[in-house]
């Protein structure tokens, strides 16, 4: 169950110098545009900046007196002060009702206003630190419209993933028959006999992370896509820490992997790639297809070594990168722990760590006929001591999905 979740180890190390002053001017686009209050402190920002502007299309056309405008305001000038107004009023709606390109209006009412404002700078200088503190979310939201950005690149990954959409043909009771016994009886459990071979997923999940052992949990949310006919894991994060945002995408296309962090969607500060990085992310793609994907264990491509009625070994190859893990069951037939000495954990992207890696999980529900554990953990064997750093409750799974949600 373990979902991309090492970009906030990295953006863990690049958050710790909270007096960067590049950084602590950046504001936070998740608590911007998510939280609840920072979206109606923001809509109410832009909101009475957009009325303020009403004043000089009144001065202009002697509508009524505004003592407050020394300066003489011409009709055309006036003209532009309403449609200074109306633009930033659009882009204020816009944003509070979650429309991703509500700068297309705020951002030529921002520039215009400020043109407005430089005219008649006696009067209206002021005016210029709220469209400061406009610019800077609306200057983080144009740069993840752009095709470039961290969203727009996972989008157009997962389209091509999701390009095929045929029919699936249903798993058959032979088609399990080389599995080990333990992973025969985990199979028959979830219920994946006469239901569709999986082409895809999308999984959902919810839960806490901490960079450190003995360092606080942070809440978050997550989305992911995996593909299987030709191996793939896509995910894609927003969130924040200590104020900071930042944008991260995880990306295992191929024989190869990446982690790119940005700091309010400019700043790059972890570009993370290499052997040990597409070794690890093999094990994590072979650790989701085990637990929220069992009907992918049938590929001929996994190697299986049965250990004993309850424990199974595996070993998977994807472009070049060949790892291992070991799979506990229950009675039961579910499979209860998942570990592996092929994964890397690193803090900075540049130094990884080999220590053994285990996904524990539990509380069984069905999703689509298919029963799937919905809570996990992750944790690393460290010579200090074993090392939780991750906890998941996994909201939603859909398999062989045909468009992006």
């Amino acid at each position: 169950m373990s979902v991309g979740i090492s970009c906030f180890f990295l953006c863990h190390q690049c958050a710790k110098n909270k007096n960067n002053p590049l950084l602590n001017i950046l504001l936070s686009r998740q608590k911007t545009e998510s939280d609840p209050s920072m979206r109606i402190f923001f809509f109410l920002l832009l909101t009475l900046h957009s009325l303020i502007h009403l004043l000089g299309f009144v001065k202009a056309f002697n509508l009524a007196e505004v003592s407050q405008l020394t300066q003489g305001i011409s009709k055309p000038a006036g003209a532009a002060w309403l449609l200074a107004a109306i633009l930033l009023l659009v882009g204020a709606v816009l944003f509070l009702l979650k429309i991703e390109y509500w700068w297309l209006a705020a951002a030529p009412g921002v520039i215009l206003s400020q043109v407005l404002i430089i005219i008649s700078w006696t009067d209206a200088k002021f005016g210029t630190i709220a469209n400061v503190l406009i610019l800077l979310p609306l200057t983080i939201s144009i740069l993840n419209s752009l095709p470039s950005s961290f969203a727009n690149l996972y989008k157009a990954e997962v389209r091509k993933g999701l390009a095929s959409t045929a029919g699936m043909p249903i798993v058959r009771e032979e088609e399990i028959a080389h599995l080990p016994t333990p992973v025969q009886k985990y199979l028959r459990y979830a219920g994946v006999i006469g239901k569709p071979h999986v082409r895809n997923m999308r999984v959902r999940c919810t839960g806490q992370i901490r960079p450190k052992m003995d360092g606080g949990w942070l809440d978050f949310e997550s989305q992911q896509y995996n593909f299987f006919d030709n191996p793939a894991r896509l995910f894609f994060i927003e969130s924040s820490m200590y104020g900071l945002p930042f944008d991260g995408l995880h990306a295992y296309v191929g024989p190869a992997a990446i982690m790119q962090i940005k700091v309010a969607a400019m700043l790059l500060v972890v570009d993370a790639k290499g052997p040990e990085m597409n070794q690890g992310e093999t094990v994590t793609m072979f650790n989701d297809m085990c637990v929220m994907a069992p009907a992918t264990l049938i590929n001929k491509i996994i190697q299986w070594e049965s250990i004993d009625s309850l424990t199974a070994k595996a070993t998977f190859t994807n472009e070049g990168n060949t790892i291992s893990a070991v799979l506990y069951f229950n009675e039961s037939g579910e499979l209860v722990n998942f570990t592996s000495d092929d994964r890397y954990q690193s803090e900075d992207g540049k130094v990884y760590k080999n220590y053994r890696w285990s996904t524990p999980m539990k509380n069984y529900k069905d999703f689509g006929g298919i029963k799937i554990a919905t809570f996990g953990e992750a944790s690393w064997q460290t010579p200090n001591g074993e090392f939780v750093y991750g906890r998941f409750n996994l909201l939603d799974v859909e398999y062989n999905c045909g468009t992006l949600k």
